[in-house]
Order: C-alpha cells, then structure tokens, then sequence
C-alpha cells in the first residue's frame, strides 16, 4: 500500500519510513507542512501519517484543508504526549487515528494496517479468496495451505487485488498504490508483476483467481 508520511524531526521521520517500507509499503516523505500538503493532494495515498507541529504549514491545517478538497486517506495523526487538545481537534477535523510521542514503531504499523483494512471495509487481518488465502499482519499468502513465495512487490500488488477482490482494479490503480511518486518503473511493470503471480498462485486442477479484463485491469476472484 501507499503511504505519506509529513513529520519534521529527521531522525524520527528516517525510522518511520524504514519501518514502513520493510513492512511493504511505498512512501512519500516529506518533512515541511506545504510539500505535505501538495503530496497528499496530488496524489492517492491509502495512508498519511501526519505530525502536527510543521513548518511552513500545520499539520492541522493541512489535515483541514485535505477534507475540504475531499481527499479520503485515511489520516493517523502524531502529537506529543499530554497535548489532548490537538488530539481532539484533529479528530473533529477528520482525522482517523492518532498516537502519541514516544511511541513503539510496531504500534504505529500496527496502526496504520488497521487503517489501510477499514478503507478497503476489510475487518479480518487474514483475507480469503476461495482458498487463497493473504496474512496482511505476517504478509504471507498460502494457496489451498501451501505456502508461496513472494518478492516484496509481488506480495504487495497481491495484497492491493485482495483488499478489492471481486472488484476490477486498472493498471493505474495498482501503479498508483504500490509505488512512490519517485518510481522510475516501467509502463508494463504490472503486467509483469500480475504474470508473476499467476506462475506462483495458479495450480492444476484448482479454480483460477486471477482474471484479466482486455483493456480495463485485473479481478481477483473465483468468478471473472
């Protein structure tokens, strides 16, 4: 999934990111109130991960000024410990979650996995197509209890198909979530990736999961 993370203190911002993105996901950071704000505008993020004292612009207002644009990331505000006000105001304003400095980096993953399943309305950490079956928490996927064998980026445009199953999913939809705004990938790097996974997750003899739509994306699902 994609992630944004706007938090000024440097070392503070390095840990999260790193976290992040060993847990899979592709970030965006950014350590200014007003680079924070034309990221998350101008892109689709399913996460932003925003402290609210920054320079150049607040992490209030630039939460506030998301939901007036009618951005719908999911929002998990940072605050330092005690400052119950903010936490208040920022969750009036539209923010989903919010934690408190110091806080443990797991916490804060755990924290944003649960944001990313409430997006996509999906409550059981452990998602189920037929008999695949995708661990978002251990990011392990098994096919009819054999486990497969994921890169990174296979594991993650896997876990974006099953956060939508039964839905079609454009290339650009995929491109958008499982890379940066830095990528220098490819313009078919996911077709690629998508015949990947069909080499590891079809088997003989078991109902197909991953569908192509000529022209328009990929449905995962036992149904085309």
């Amino acid at each position: 999934m994609r992630a944004l993370l706007v938090e000024d203190y440097a070392p503070l911002r390095k840990a999260i990111c790193q976290a992040l993105r060993e847990a899979g996901f592709a970030v965006d950071t950014t350590g200014d109130g007003e680079e924070g704000l034309w990221y998350a505008q101008s892109n689709d993020y399913d996460v932003v991960v925003l402290d609210l004292m920054l320079p150049g612009l607040d992490g209030l207002s630039v939460l506030q000024r998301l939901r007036e644009a009618g951005k719908k990331a999911h929002v998990l505000i940072l605050s330092a410990k005690g400052a119950a006000a903010d936490r208040i105001k920022g969750l009036n304003l539209g923010a989903d979650d919010y934690l408190a400095k110091p806080f443990a980096l797991q916490e804060l993953l755990a924290r944003v996995r649960a944001l990313v399943r409430r997006r996509y309305e999906v409550r059981d950490p452990v998602i189920r197509i037929a008999n695949l079956e995708i661990n978002t928490v251990t990011r392990v996927a098994r096919r009819a209890g054999e486990r497969i064998d994921l890169t990174q980026r296979e594991y993650a445009v896997l876990e974006f198909l099953a956060l939508r199953a039964g839905e079609l999913v454009t290339r650009t939809d995929i491109w958008e979530h499982v890379y940066a705004f830095e990528s220098a990938a490819q313009s078919n790097v996911v077709d690629v990736y998508i015949g990947y996974l069909r080499r590891k997750i079809e088997r003989p003899g078991l109902a197909r999961l991953i569908h192509t739509r000529r022209g328009q994306g990929f449905v995962l699902g036992e149904q085309p």
